[in-house]
């Protein structure tokens, strides 16, 4: 999870206290035309391969985890998953994904903002941390810190839209308009978040800070990130809430919406607060949210069967366009937290295992977003090769990559990395009181098969050979639906 993931509000109902600081929430019934039943087959076999299309955070903070070119050459081959959140710059992983149509969120350290403030300062960091990669890895977004607003810093804090503002200038001059720029915040930005009706932002912060915030981000199309843990808002009472399994509900009585999921109810809470500002169409991003496999022993709803149950719903709530209920019909860009379990996470059981995979690639459960590997994964091997030597040293015909190895970025390599990746120090206390806070009943965690990928022994292909062989089975199941809906409608 990002800097402090303990610091987002827990919305529980009433009479059930968080686990630890997080807000809450849950889809409501849909309501729709009705289709014939071979319309609905046929829409589904057309999409299927790209409704569960998701963002995933890849840290690395671990002794184990493979290299970024088998990372990378792993995501292209054998799952959905089309975009990374990285919480640093860090030049072997960009490169990595150079060629591959996966987008890649990147990270300024916190100690950055200062410098980026100032238009040298954003200027020269375009130059160090994207001209070299771009375009030819597709940086989608520049996350300006992380968390800022939970470290009561008030340089950085002051700092932060001046910092946005001069370096989406900066971009828009080297030709990298196309770059969006914002900055992740938890959901303790927030006060009054339960019900979501009531929720706003933090006074002062509201007219100095999100009123500017969310000017510019309206201005240059780019979203508003918000990290959201219904895991650290759940105890044992609040778990199908949480989880959104069957449950009661929670009334919010400023709109007389009864929430069944604690997700929608935080991403609610977020829409009410920027709708007080007269801000409500922003788009709100994911940037982070996710469920351990495994915790304190003794604490209940952490196994991962419940990882699964969680990523599972949160991918078809994200992506199925339904939206929320003070927000439908609307797409969520999610990055799920995390790629792996990251052995190095000082803190809590749970703060290193919340990887939907290990370092071998093992999927921890299945959530639905792995390719058939015998149809589209070539070996593991011969794809990682194929795409280092396919990744450019140079980008745009300027500086060397390796050359332009970021200086600004890594000169405060331990800030970076805490600020941007865990601020784990802080994060421990709350991480522990949120998985104390959980124990009791039937704790014993669920011990799931794990299934390793299967690796193909077939021809090393050239470069680019992956993609296009993923591109080859496009047709396959639209031509599928048409011959089903055809036999179907006969």
């Amino acid at each position: 999870m990002g800097t402090s993931r303990h610091h987002l509000l827990g919305l529980c109902p009433a009479g059930h206290p968080p686990v630890a600081h997080r807000l809450t929430m849950g889809p409501p019934p849909r309501h729709g035309f009705m289709l014939r039943a071979e319309v609905v087959i046929c829409i589904f076999l057309v999409i299927a391969p790209f409704s569960m299309a998701i963002g995933v955070n890849y840290g690395t903070k671990g002794d184990n985890l493979p290299s970024p070119a088998k990372v990378a050459a792993f995501l292209v081959t054998r799952t959905n998953i089309d975009r990374v959140k990285l919480f640093d710059i860090k030049p072997d992983i960009i490169r990595a994904f150079a060629g591959t149509g996966i987008s890649v969120m990147v990270t300024t350290s916190n100690g950055d903002i200062p410098g980026l403030a100032t238009q040298n300062g954003a200027d020269a960091w375009v130059a160090t941390n994207i001209a070299p990669y771009y375009p030819a890895t597709d940086i989608s977004l520049i996350a300006v810190g992380n968390e800022i607003m939970d470290t009561a810093d008030k340089n950085l804090i002051g700092n932060l839209v001046p910092a946005m503002q001069t370096l989406k200038a900066a971009l828009v001059t080297a030709g990298y308009g196309k770059i969006r720029v914002s900055t992740p915040s938890s959901l303790g930005i927030l006060v009054d978040a339960q019900p979501p009706s009531a929720a706003r932002f933090r006074d002062v912060w509201d007219v100095a800070i999100f009123t500017p915030m969310l000017q510019f981000l309206r201005k240059t199309k780019s979203p508003l990130i918000v990290n959201t843990y219904p895991y650290f808002g759940y105890n044992g009472d609040t778990l199908p809430y949480a989880l959104a399994r069957p449950n009661p509900g929670v009334l919010d009585t400023g709109t007389g919406i009864t929430y069944t999921s604690m997700l929608e109810a935080q991403l609610d809470s977020v829409y009410s607060a920027m709708k007080k500002l007269g801000f409500e169409d922003v788009e709100i991003l994911v940037g982070e949210t996710g469920w351990p496999t495994k915790a304190m022993d003794g604490q209940i709803g952490v196994s991962p069967a419940e990882a699964a149950e969680y990523n599972k719903y949160l991918i078809g709530a994200v992506t199925s366009g339904s939206g929320t209920l003070l927000m439908p019909k609307r797409k969520f860009e999610t990055y799920i937290f995390a790629l792996f379990n990251e052995d190095l996470k000082p803190g809590p059981v749970a703060e290193r295992n919340f990887g939907m995979f290990q370092p071998d690639f093992t999927p921890m459960y299945d959530i639905g977003i792995m390719k058939d590997p015998v149809k589209t994964a070539p070996p593991m091997a011969a794809t990682a090769h194929a795409l280092e030597a396919a990744a450019p040293t140079e980008a745009n015909g300027s500086n060397s990559a390796k050359a332009s190895a970021p200086a600004s970025s890594t000169g405060n390599k331990s800030s970076t990395t805490d600020e941007a990746e865990g601020s784990d120090a802080q994060s421990s206390t709350k991480s522990e009181q949120s998985e104390a806070a959980a124990k009791g009943g039937d704790g014993e965690e669920e011990i799931s098969e794990k299934t390793k990928p299967k690796e193909e022994s077939a021809t090393p292909p050239a470069a680019g050979a992956a993609s296009e062989a993923t591109n080859f089975l496009f047709p396959i199941p639209c031509i599928l639906a048409v011959a089903l809906c055809l036999t179907v409608h006969v």
